[in-house]
């Protein structure tokens, strides 16, 4: 027993340094990581892989000296494998339709950009095979982040085969502590693959993995918007070799927008029929119900003031490269939340304009009646070059000529290479632009900027 006991703790401290070797190495060469890579917190687990939960790395005294004997470099291109699905915030995913898509995603993207570094010290027999791979995806993807691969691989149909040989190319660690409700201990499957077929062993005094909880995703947002301040500023030095790196931190912190909660700051106060609540009294109704049996002392107002959207002006670049079903969802899009009961009044003052580098189509909407019309009977005109000031210089015309009363703002939805108004307008403006990998065109300084995803629209 004693002797056991010493081969155990011999194999768990040489696991030990090996780990604190490529964690010092990594941080040596890759300075803009060292507070990512010194947030993990190292901790063996026998019959494990390697796991991360957020914390901590889980991982198996075993299985590191066994990747280390194979490969020296493995551990360390495992241990930078870890940290970057932490940076890049994989496993605050919430549900997914497909979670073994999603892992393979998350494997690629990481596993690309480990790639993109050419560290030497990360190099291992499968990189050239996995080049080979990731060179046939940015073909069809471009932009190589688990979000994008994971939306390729779903609308191209993978199949289970197909899914496993790229998680059999690409995987290093498990990833089930991101989607369990209940902890679960990791049992080696003896594959360098980060053990993807796992069978359930029962608690005892080991660590286990449990789902990170939600401040953790906040910290490691952080921690990401520190990377990636780093690289543009002082490690500029990197170059070409963090492309893949700063594609997924881009994607990261960028600034998320709900559609709907956009919306909102083009509405205005109204009256609307309807209980008050907030301004009625309950108790004086129902002592007068007491005392005179049915006669309420004060009865509740049948009005209301609430925020909603009546008036602002939607601009479509009819130009080529925002034409067709595109501009059609994006209408659909708005009009499906305009339409809820408590977005707009059941009067409203829309103006629809389409234009290209010349106003092509006007069309004004003063209730849901004719925005369905329009809705099911549009067509785009144009397809020309792209110029946004003759939409300025109509809607101030519109102005002029009293079809406004409280213009609230103008939404442009645009691809976002044209030419813009020099000055101000008197009314709030947002530039809306589809995500389309490349697309973050700059926008005056006056201007909101919104970058809406494929599956926003």
């Amino acid at each position: 027993m004693t002797d056991r006991t010493g081969t155990d703790d011999k194999i768990n401290k040489a696991a030990l340094d090996v780990l604190d070797l490529a964690r010092s190495m990594l941080i040596v060469r890759l300075r803009f990581l060292d507070i990512a890579l010194g947030r993990l917190e190292l901790v063996p687990s026998d019959g494990a892989t390697f796991a991360t939960d957020g914390a901590r790395i889980i991982y198996g005294p075993k299985h590191v000296l066994s990747c280390f004997v194979r490969e020296h470099e493995k551990p360390a291109r495992d241990y930078l494998h870890i940290a970057l699905h932490c940076i890049f915030s994989h496993m605050f995913v919430g549900s997914l339709i497909d979670q073994e898509l999603w892992d393979v995603a998350c494997d690629i993207a990481v596993e690309s950009t480990i790639n993109d570094l050419g560290l030497s010290m990360t190099d291992t027999a499968v990189k050239s095979a996995q080049r080979a791979e990731t060179e046939k995806l940015r073909a069809e993807v471009r932009m190589l982040t688990a979000e994008k691969i994971y939306h390729y691989l779903r609308e191209s149909g993978t199949d289970e085969t197909e899914s496993g040989r790229l998680r059999g190319l690409f995987a290093a660690d498990d990833h089930s502590g991101w989607y369990r409700a209940r902890p679960r201990r990791l049992s080696d499957d003896n594959d360098d693959r980060g053990g993807q077929d796992r069978t359930e062993e029962p608690d005892d005094d080991g660590p286990s993995l449990i789902p990170p909880p939600a401040d953790l995703a906040e910290e490691w947002k952080d921690i990401a918007e520190k990377v990636q301040d780093s690289l543009e500023t002082i490690f500029r030095e990197q170059g070409d070799e963090a492309g893949g790196m700063m594609q997924n931190l881009k994607e990261i912190n960028r600034e998320k927008y709900d559609y709907a909660d956009f919306l909102k700051k083009f509405s205005v106060m109204g009256e609307t029929v309807g209980v008050n609540d907030e301004e009625f009294d309950y108790i004086f109704y129902t002592y007068g119900l007491d005392l005179y049996g049915n006669m309420p002392l004060v009865e509740p107002l049948e009005y209301k003031e609430v925020r909603r959207i009546r008036e602002f002006v939607i601009a479509i670049d009819t130009s080529g490269s925002t034409s067709g079903d595109l501009v059609q969802k994006f209408l659909q899009k708005t009009y499906n939340i305009l339409k809820t009961t408590e977005s707009y009044f059941s009067r409203v003052n829309i103006h629809i304009i389409q234009c290209d580098a010349d106003i092509q189509e006007h069309v004004r909407i003063t209730d849901e009646e004719s925005f369905d019309s329009y809705i099911s009977t549009m067509s785009i005109h144009g397809l020309g070059g792209t110029d946004f000031r003759p939409v300025f210089r109509f809607v101030d015309r519109l102005i002029e000529a009293g079809e406004f009363t409280d213009l609230k703002g103008l939404i442009y939805f645009t691809d976002g290479f044209g030419f813009f108004p020099e000055s101000k307008p008197d009314y709030d403006t947002a530039f809306v632009f589809l995500d389309n990998e490349y697309n973050n065109p700059d926008v005056p300084p006056w201007a909101i900027k919104v970058i809406l995803q494929n599956e926003d629209v």
